[in-house]
């Protein structure tokens, strides 16, 4: 552990590297110094908004939530450290991957920024996945960029650069129209050999657009594709004051590839060689491959790590959102009964009752779906909870039930991925609010894939510390050190985290458990289509 005095030493003389997230909930600022601990951090809590039926966050938010954990995370230095934070060596960002923000040739956004829970481009992934022969998500830019097309609207012909939340907020701070390749593998399909845009399918969509008469094509209007470790632009004076609204920080910092969320986690477990499961507000795996599947999925996308391998992703839009309410609900009962409660014992205490449950949770079927669910075909969700007559309705199965159904439209794709195609998974790397009771998330998740589930200490630092570690990758490798050999040996040296093997009771319960809710699936549809 590094001692105070270096670490003021490192700020002094900016070795510093910063990662700064944007989560679906929380933008979080992470400081890291030469040996790769945080020693700072600071937040923004933010929600989505429904606006027109879109899921959009506003640019005037972006920018606040940016300056405000930005600030906090500065606040943190001073308190911490006595020091003024005025240079940072190297740094990054990300967010959440996929979306759409489109611009015109002043840089103006053309449309509110639509989501990656936005569930509204079916016609154009339906014309999409077969034309390129790989499946293309719903939520993905170039569906959004081709729904456009499909429905007419008038703002497409102005486009002159759409990116993602991340790339944007690279650009303005730096100038630069890049991504990283994580994050540009969730904008449009990627070629793991050339690490960039798959140019057949590139030319496959401009010959599909050409009738429409664009002025652009679409290299001219995606961002350039970086891999990790390459520079990606320096902290210009007019992003300083963009991020540093005090103006205490210089310009110069050198900026990484702007990456997304699952990039960052994959970087934050050390598994850009293996696999990774992160469950927050949405839960995704991604299982690094070893040879192509031999079909293609509805269920699962295909985008890659930092460093440009090739990464089946399987992506649920639902996971804990429901789940919080209720636990919301119960601290709210017991308020009524003037019981006070902490958070963390909060849930700590509803989390490890799930683990007295009946192993198939009692007969309790709740659905999560807060918004759409691709991997099940929905486009809108409404949160359920149904059981018999006879059930055993305890708290303990309904937590447990809670816990399970998180995971649900997950197992729905791993099952297709463990089963079906039979890849070999040794393990998977959890993080996210999830895990965050310690053993509880990782056993119903062993027991839902079947895969034993480690979660080291730094799990909960997130993907703000992922893309930190990406900054700091950037400037301190060695010549020719991968990424993968940098996280094994400079960053996490050894260190394989708690595992939690798969119960056999607990797969046993997972399996008649996931039978109910494949076939009650029909009653969350016509809850969808008749509760307005």
């Amino acid at each position: 552990m590094t001692d105070k005095n270096q670490i003021i030493k490192e700020i002094r003389a900016g070795e510093t590297s910063l990662g700064i997230e944007f989560g679906s909930t929380r933008i979080k600022a992470v400081l890291v110094g030469k040996e790769h601990a945080p020693i700072a951090s600071g937040s923004y809590e933010w929600e989505n908004q429904l606006v027109d039926s879109i899921w959009t966050y506003s640019l005037e938010d972006i920018w606040k939530g940016l300056q405000t954990s930005y600030q906090e995370l500065a606040k943190d230095v001073k308190e911490q450290y006595g020091e003024i934070l005025t240079k940072i060596g190297s740094m990054g960002f990300s967010a959440m991957m996929h979306g759409y923000m489109p611009f015109d040739e002043e840089d103006n956004l053309l449309v509110p920024f639509r989501t990656w829970r936005n569930n509204i481009t079916e016609q154009a992934t339906d014309v999409l996945t077969p034309l390129f022969g790989q499946q293309i998500p719903q939520r993905w830019s170039i569906a959004h960029l081709y729904q456009a097309i499909l429905n007419g609207e008038e703002h497409v012909k102005d486009i002159t650069f759409f990116t993602t939340l991340a790339g944007y907020i690279h650009w303005k701070l730096t100038g630069k129209k890049v991504l990283g390749v994580g994050d540009a593998s969730g904008m449009f399909p990627i070629d793991s050999e050339t690490v960039d845009y798959n140019q057949k399918m590139v030319e496959q969509f401009d010959e599909l657009k050409k009738e429409k008469g664009y002025p652009w094509k679409l290299r001219e209007i995606l961002p350039q594709v970086l891999s990790a470790g390459e520079d990606a632009g320096t902290l210009t004076e007019e992003g300083a004051k963009l991020l540093d609204v005090s103006g205490n920080l210089q310009p110069g910092s050198l900026v990484c590839p702007p990456e997304g969320d699952a990039g960052t986690g994959m970087a934050a477990t050390n598994s850009v060689r293996t696999g990774n499961v992160s469950a927050g507000t949405s839960v995704f795996a991604m299982i690094v491959l070893e040879k192509p599947l031999s079909k293609v999925y509805g269920e699962i996308d295909m985008v890659t790590t930092p460093d440009g391998m090739p990464v089946a992703m399987v992506h649920s839009q639902n996971c804990t959102s429901d789940l919080n309410a209720w636990v919301k609900l119960f601290r709210e009962n017991l308020e009524s009964f003037g019981v006070k409660v902490d958070t963390n014992t909060l849930y700590g205490t509803l989390y490890n009752k799930a683990l007295e449950g009946d192993a198939d949770c009692g007969g309790l079927l709740p659905y999560c779906y807060f918004s759409g669910e691709h991997i099940t075909h929905f486009e809108e969700g409404r949160p359920l909870f149904a059981r018999t007559p006879d059930s055993k309705f305890t708290l303990a199965n309904f937590m447990r039930s809670h816990l399970f159904t998180s995971v649900g439209a997950l197992k729905l794709g791993m099952d297709i991925l463990l089963k079906e195609e039979g890849v070999v998974v040794d393990k998977l790397l959890g993080h996210g609010g999830f895990f965050k009771t310690k053993g509880v998330g990782q056993k119903i998740m062993a027991g839902a894939v079947g895969v034993p589930v480690s979660v080291m200490e730094t799990a909960g630092e997130g993907g703000a510390w992922g893309i930190a570690l990406l900054a700091s990758y950037m400037v301190n490798k060695a010549e020719n050190e991968t990424l993968d050999d940098y996280l094994n040996s400079k960053v996490f040296a050894g260190n394989a985290g708690t595992s939690e093997e798969p119960d056999a009771k607990d797969i046993e319960g997972f399996e008649k458990f996931i039978e109910n809710y494949k076939g009650a699936i029909a009653v969350e549809k016509t809850a969808s289509e008749v509760i307005k």
